[in-house]
């Protein structure tokens, strides 16, 4: 059983950056995979970014790429998303989710987070 609680969210202007945290609670964070969704409102869950247990190898959505970056702090029990280059369109509440091994799909991710709101202003 995992807990994950994320945090960070806020409203930025387009440019910006902002720094999004996911503490998991359990002695097992570290045998998951982890992974950032988001959904914008009135559209479906997407895929962000995730990572392998290690840390080692990671993989973020096209959408993303070159501007958000995931890590993870295993001594922490975190996952963070680093989120630079904000667009409007980066608006959506931002989950983080737990699953065996590195993960694409919504499915395939066992425990999941609250989420937390990221607003994006043109």
């Amino acid at each position: 059983q995992v807990q994950l609680v994320e945090s960070g969210g806020g409203l930025v202007q387009a440019g910006g950056s902002l720094r999004l945290s996911c503490a998991a609670s359990g002695h097992t964070f570290s045998s998951y995979g982890m992974g950032w969704f988001r959904q914008a409102p009135g559209k479906e869950r997407e895929f962000v970014a995730a990572i392998s247990w290690s840390g080692g190898s990671t993989y973020n959505a096209d959408s993303v790429k070159g501007r958000f970056t995931i890590s993870r702090d295993n001594a922490k029990n975190t996952v963070y998303l680093q989120m630079n280059s904000l667009k409007p369109e980066d608006t959506a509440v931002y989950y983080c989710a737990a699953a065996f091994g590195l993960r694409v799909g919504l499915k395939e991710y066992r425990y999941w987070g609250q989420g937390t709101q990221v607003t994006v202003s043109s």
